[in-house]
Parts: C-alpha cells; structure tokens; sequence
C-alpha cells in the first residue's frame, strides 16, 4: 500500500463528516474497506494504514461514524489477518485504544438501528481484545433459528436447531459480576455506558441481566473478562441504544440468550455459550451443576434440558469406541466390537452390507464394495466363510438376500454399470452368469414374496427403472414405479405372510409404494401410499427407507437428510408415535437398520453415510442411545442383537444389548 493509497483512504474518511444519509456512510465506509482488505484478508501495508484513519475518524462527531468502527471490528477479527510486523505492533495497539474510545462515544452518541448497534457494540468488544468479538463472524443474524457451537473440551459441533426465539422471560440466571481481578485500571471508555443501562430496559425479570451489564461497563472489558458476562453487557447496550425500541428490546433478549451453558452431546460437558462461539478460547473451562443448559435435540428441538433426553425422561447413554472394547459414556465395558476377517480394506471398505439367515444355520452377513467382489462372514464371530466371490466387472453398489421357497438364501448384488449376480452362499459359486447392462446402474435391491408364492428380485436404477426378475433364471417379470422417478433407496414391507410391498424414495424426496402382485403398475393393489399431509406438516423430504420389525407387524422407517425418522402404518399411511427428531452428528445421507432383539424390543439405528456417529433408538419407549465410532460409516445391517457395521476400512460388529 503506497502513501498515495493511505491518502485516499484518509479522504474518504474525511468525506464521512459530509454525508447526509446513512446509505452514503455505508456506501463510503465500503470503500474503505474494500482498500484494506479483500475476502477477508488484509492487504500488505494495511497495519501501517490503519493508525492514520482511526485518527482521522476519532477526530469527526461520533454519529457519522459508526459504519467505520464496525468494518474495522471486522478487519481486527479477520480469520486470514497476518501477524502484526513488530515495528508496527505499538502504533497499531495505540490505534486501537484510541479505536475503543471513540466507538463507544459512537454507540452512546445516539440510538442506531437495532442491528447496527449489535455489531457497534461487538466492535467495542472487539478493540478491547475480547475473544467474543470473533463471533462477528460466526454469528450476526438473530433471525436465524439455529446455533452452532464448538465444544471447548472435545471440539464436537452442537447444533441447537430452535435457539433464537424471543423469550418473554430469562430461561437462565444472570451472569454473576466480574471477578476483582478482570477489573480495568485507570480510566477507560466503558465507565459512560454505566449510567446508560437503566434497568426497565428489558422489560420484568430482566433486571439481574442489566446489573449485571452495568457492573461490567464499570468494571471495564478486558480479555480475561468472563465471555457470558460480556455478552450481557452487549445484549444490555442493544436494548437501550437500539431503536426502534421494540426492534432493540427483541434483539436484546435473543443476545441475552447467549449468556447461558450448553451441554455437548458428545463429551457431555457443560460449558458457557460464549465459549462455544470461539475456537480454542483462553480460560474455558466445564461448569457442573448448572441445570436449564442447552442441547443438541434429541427431544423437542431447541428446548431446554438438563439430563433428560427422549420421552421418558431417562437419561440418554452415551457410548465411545476404545479399541475392540464398547465403552458407556463413564469407561463401564458395554461389549466387544468384533472386526471381521480378511474385509476388503483394500478396496476401500464396504458399500453395501445384507444378512443371510436360514433355518438351522447361523447367520452370514454378505459385504461388497468398490473391488467388484462378495464376501461372507458369520456374524457371531467375523469368520470369512466365502470369498472373494468374483465376478462383477463394476463396483458393487447393492446386495439383498433372496429367501426362495424350497428353503435355500440366496444373495443377489448390483453393480453400478447395471451387472446383477446371484450368489448361493453354501458353496461361493454363482447360480448363474451375471447379466444385465442397464444404464445408471443397480443403487437399490430387495426381495418381494407375492401372493401366488412366487418370489421376487426388485432392482432399482437412479434413472426410474424398477424391475422385478425371477431371482434363479434372470428371466424379467414386471415394471414397478410407473412414474420413472429416479430412485436412490428401496426396501420390501411384508403386510401379510407371502405378500410384500416395495417402498422407494426418489431423489426429489418423495415416497412411493407399489404392489408387486399386480401386473399394471398403475394399479396400486394392496399398495397405500403415506399421509401427504403428515409428510407436509414434519417438512419430510425422504432419502431413505428401510423395514422395521416389530411384535406384531413390519413398519416402514422413512429417513431425512436432516437425520429425522419417521414411522408409519403401511396399512393406513399414517405416521406411527413421536419421530427420531434431528441430532447434531448424524445429520446427512441417513443409514437405516433395524432388529428385534431376544426380549421382543424394536430397536432402530441411524447415522449417516460417511459420518462417525450412531443413535439407538427404541421407539416404543423413546429412549436414544449415541454412539461415536473411530471408522467413517458406509452401510449398516442388523442381525438378531447385534448391528454389523460397514465402513472405509473394512467391517465390524457390536451388540445393541450389554454383554
């Protein structure tokens, strides 16, 4: 930056003290930015700039301004500002406390919009040193709903998806005043905003918030102020230079919200929300006995909770993977995770995963992935059994296990160029030659009975083909999904003993449901599609689906990318009981298994495809277990009580029940 440069900037500053309009200072104070930073990161030269205009902008009367003081809160706080040059840090540290003054003379001149005095006052923040200032750039918008905050501790995001509502009353108590030590000596701008913050400004039950901001005005801010505490003090500036005075009271109360704890779903620590705004603040540290903290929902979104997670009030377990050891939340030993023999690391992990059971035989779980092969294991030990089964010339991108009525399993797989095989697990060999080329490949497959007694492979294709084909001689039956949605995940629904129906998501969101009995694909049989107004009222847009064993009947699961799960009647296409809510960690591309362990239970597991994180659910009493795992997650498969987990290194089993 040439001196020629700084000039120009300096002009422009100058130029603030004529403009008549505040479009015209923020049209002008843009310019001034834009000649000391791009995108975030400060140009060379622009340190030694900076002390020049904050000078020239100290010496103009404080409500012209504001739009400066803010983009140079901005420019302190960049993520990508370099280091400050040692022949510079004393003038640059200089023209920030000159910085402080003057913008808050600025904030206490006159009332500015509500949301301008935010920022102004997060500005302040920001050329006190605070580390709070830096969420100018995670967060500005209280019209938004949701919160994102970093665990100090363990680092895990924690999405509070309903935070910034506008509460009537506090739903936390007040921070305490600072601590003897944080006390600022000497004289400092902050002693003028003391007498500003009368009490009423908030409204009834916000008093202890406001005394709280005013011992903080007189204290000073300095770094090692406590971050709620200084929140407060911002959220109090709003409410009484905000204007209009409805607009400043409603954001006020939202910032005022940012002074409680969250609880991280994670680690389960409690910690300050000021401290979740930041990365790596200095001094953060779990508070114990808090009580009324924020969650990740795992109940209503975006209410309040202490321990209790579900709705039965119980306690949520939480579980960790230690080596080939399952882990509750508190070191107890849950189980052991087995790791299966000889699993295709190589070809990097497993991209589908089905079960194979027949009667009097134990259960087999088949794997394939990108290496084109099959694999089988048995499930209570990981043994290999059989493989690799070569013979797709494409990665394999489906598996399903075909029960014929003579008795015999076989395993069906698609691959992503269309091949489909059919595999008899007792002895590795194929049943017959793989075929097919159907373009945009085999994403989806299941095994439909008919009442007839005949049994059915159904495949589906992203591009809308849905087949069904004789599973032994490859010979095509009917077309299902008359429509030619393109479809990303299918499952069979038995609604009587030999009759099935299919359900598909496609890639808009929407479900279907067919019979395969019927010849017309237009005829919907037995097939009831689900509620769509259940479907419009949760915002449900369906990316999976998966069948859910329970005592009496099979449900169908539906899965959101948000990580939401609903159940329904096939019968009716009603939704069944209270959904699986959104949950920090397994939001995305949802996996669906289901089980019915010995004792009869429905147990349900979601997480999402390239994720860590798994919840257990059971829905008949609502309660949600979290599992973090150290492998990324591909495909899931549920085997009696156990869950078989498909992920990029291979495969592993854990029990959905103590050991």
């Amino acid at each position: 930056m040439t001196v020629e440069d700084v000039n120009v900037l300096l002009e422009q500053v100058a130029s603030l003290a004529a403009t008549e309009t505040s479009d015209a200072s923020r049209q002008t104070c843009t310019y001034l930015t834009d000649g000391l930073m791009n995108d975030g990161t400060l140009y060379d030269g622009a340190y030694a700039a900076l002390p020049y205009l904050v000078e020239a902008a100290a010496a103009l009367p404080p409500g012209q301004t504001s739009g400066f003081w803010v983009d140079l809160g901005f420019i302190v706080t960049a993520e990508d500002r370099p280091p400050i040059p040692a022949d510079l840090e004393a003038g640059f540290n200089a023209a920030l406390r000159l910085a402080e003054w003057a913008a808050v003379k600025s904030l206490l001149a006159s009332g500015h919009p509500a949301e301008l005095c935010a920022h102004l006052a997060l500005c302040c923040v920001a050329f006190a040193r605070h580390h709070t200032a830096t969420a100018l750039w995670r967060f500005l918008e209280p019209q938004q709903k949701e919160l994102v905050l970093l665990c100090p501790g363990c680092g895990s995001d924690t999405e509070i998806t309903d935070f910034f509502v506008d509460p009537v009353r506090p739903s936390s108590e007040a921070p305490g005043p600072p601590d003897p030590a944080c006390v600022r000596e000497g004289d400092h701008p902050w002693r003028a905003m003391a007498a500003a913050l009368q009490e009423e400004a908030l409204g009834e039950g916000w008093e202890p918030f406001l005394r709280a901001a005013r011992a903080v005005a007189a204290a000073g801010v300095r770094p090692e102020t406590p971050g709620q505490a200084v929140l407060c003090l911002v959220a109090a500036l709003v409410a009484v230079k905000g204007v209009p005075q409805s607009a400043g009271r409603e954001w006020a109360r939202k910032l005022m919200l940012l002074t409680g704890h969250f609880r991280c779903w994670d680690c389960e620590q409690t910690w300050t929300i000021a401290d979740g705004l930041t990365e790596n603040p200095d001094g953060a540290r779990p508070h114990t006995d808090v009580g009324g903290e924020w969650t990740a929902s795992d109940g209503a979104a975006g209410t309040m909770e202490s321990t209790a997670a579900g709705r039965t009030g119980e306690a949520a377990t939480r579980f960790r993977q230690d080596g080939n050891t399952l882990r509750t939340a508190d070191g107890t030993p849950w189980g052991r995770i087995a790791v299966f023999a000889d699993a295709p690391s190589s070809f990097g992990g497993v991209n589908s995963l089905t079960v194979v059971s027949g009667p009097g035989q134990p259960a087999l779980v088949a794997g394939a992935g990108d290496g084109g092969v099959v694999w089988l294991w048995e499930v209570a030990n990981g043994t290999l059994v059989q493989g690799p089964l070569a013979g797709h010339p494409d990665r394999i991108c489906s598996l399903t296990a075909v029960p014929l009525p003579d008795g015999r399993v076989l395993v069906a797989s698609g691959g992503d160029t269309g091949t489909i095989a059919v595999w008899n697990p007792a002895t590795g060999r194929p049943v017959r030659e793989p075929a097919g080329n159907w373009p945009g490949g085999v994403t989806g497959m299941c095994t439909a009975s008919t009442t007839d007694g005949r049994t059915l492979l159904v495949t589906a294709t992203p591009r809308g083909s849905v087949r069904t084909w004789d599973p032994v001689t490859g010979e095509p039956v009917g077309r299902l999904n008359p429509y030619g949605s393109q479809i990303q995940s299918i499952a069979a629904i038995p609604i009587s003993a030999g009759h099935t129906l299919i359900a598909a998501s496609d890639t808009a969101g929407r479900l279907h449901v067919w019979d395969p009995a019927v010849d017309d694909p237009w005829d919907p049989g037995a097939a009831v599609q689900l509620s769509a107004r259940a479907l419009h009222d949760a915002d449900h847009r369906v990316a999976a689906v998966a069948a859910v064993p329970t005592r009496d009947r099979t449900v169908l699961a539906t899965g959101d990318n948000a990580g939401v799960i609903m159940l329904w009647d096939p019968a009716t296409g009603a939704p069944i009981g209270d959904s699986l809510p959104s949950s920090t960690g397994t939001a995305g591309l949802p996996l669906i298994a289901a089980a019915t362990p010995h004792d009869g239970r429905t147990v349900l597991v979601t997480g999402s495809k390239h994720g860590h994180r798994l919840r257990i659910w059971e829905p008949e009493t609502g309660t949600v277990q979290h599992l973090a795992l150290d492998v990324t997650l591909t495909c899931l498969a549920a085997a009696g009580e156990d869950l078989v987990v498909g992920h990029d290194r291979g495969v592993l089993r854990l029990p959905l029940t103590r050991q």
